[in-house]
């Protein structure tokens, strides 16, 4: 008899969906079963990434310095084998303006980034493989603000992963981790990253004064950037989204993240409890943002949690219809 491996267990269809008036491209990576799976959206952290969770070079060759021959993949990469592995199924796409998306992500405000993961998830709640009760989003960074804000309006979302998440408004989030990277130099290879940084102050009162553009020098090549993302970041907390929410929620972060301290995955986990819920806070010793120090133990300890909690729950209505539908496997 031929024994399969877990990796020839698992299969990854590349797709695309509409979101609002873009085409955007994703993976979705389905673990082999003979009944519908549980299933979670993954979204990726700040600036241009691809649906791998790594910078966008494909789309921003300029934007970001090559990859070093030992880099990891990016985080929901990771992420996805890893929930795999453990039976859940998973989409990551490639944010407006990346990879194979449509669109600009220096044009994309946050609001729109949200739609586009609720057009996520209502894409793939279509597919004969997915359980619709069984539903998670996982977001990193930024993502995490946007998982937070589509997991509020869904009642079919019954688990929430927030990695290197932020609690209070990116004007405080900005100007703390300018300061860090200043001190440790994280990231700083990347022209963006160190447009960004020495631009922050800049940044932050131009979107004080509701001023709508920026233009930044990124490795010789000026780009206007859009304010109205980080105008919606700077009003949209995370403390403020959790006192919302009443979910199963896993936290992690490195304790090195140069990108959002773990103090505030600390006060999230802390305004969760004091809203009535049970998170669990995991804190990944001398990792950075990306998790990749300790990558295996580090993301399959968050996955295995949050495998845990994606319990089903009630669907409203117009999802029952779809599920039935659907049919059966």
């Amino acid at each position: 008899m031929v024994e399969r491996t877990i990796a020839s267990m698992i299969r990854h269809e590349p797709l695309r969906f509409r979101a609002g008036d873009a085409s955007l491209a994703g993976t979705l990576t389905l673990p082999d079963a003979d009944a519908r799976l549980p299933w979670a959206v993954l979204v990726p952290s700040w600036l241009p990434r691809s649906r791998d969770g790594g910078w966008d070079r494909a789309g921003h060759p300029g934007w970001f310095a090559e990859a070093a021959a030992d880099e990891p993949l990016g985080l929901l990469a990771r992420l996805a084998d890893a929930l795999a592995e453990r039976g859940v199924a998973s989409l990551r796409y490639d944010p407006r303006g990346c990879g194979e998306s449509d669109g600009a992500w220096e044009r994309t405000a946050l609001f729109t980034r949200i739609d586009d993961a609720r057009d996520a998830i209502g894409a793939m709640r279509s597919r004969r493989e997915l359980d619709l009760r069984r539903t998670a989003i996982i977001g990193h960074g930024e993502g995490a603000t946007i998982a937070l804000s589509v997991a509020i309006g869904d009642p079919a979302i019954g688990a929430v992963g927030l990695i290197g998440a932020a609690g209070r408004s990116l004007r405080t989030i900005l100007r703390r981790a300018v300061a860090e990277r200043d001190r440790t130099g994280t990231d700083r290879e990347h022209p963006i990253v160190g447009a960004i940084d020495r631009l922050s102050e800049e940044l932050i009162e131009r979107v004080e004064r509701r001023e709508t553009s920026l233009v930044v020098d990124v490795g010789g090549d000026r780009v206007s950037v859009d304010l109205a993302a980080w105008e919606q970041g700077f009003h949209t907390p995370g403390l403020a989204l959790v006192t919302m929410l009443n979910r199963n929620v896993v936290l992690a972060h490195g304790t090195r993240d140069a990108w959002t301290d773990p103090d505030e995955s600390r006060l999230l986990a802390a305004t969760l409890s004091a809203s009535g819920n049970d998170p669990v806070l995991q804190l990944a010793d001398d990792a950075g943002h990306e998790l990749s120090e300790g990558s295996d133990d580090v993301i399959g300890a968050f996955a295995g949690e949050l495998v845990g909690r994606i319990v089903p729950r009630e669907l409203p209505p117009v999802l029952m219809a779809i599920e039935q539908m659907g049919g059966g496997r």
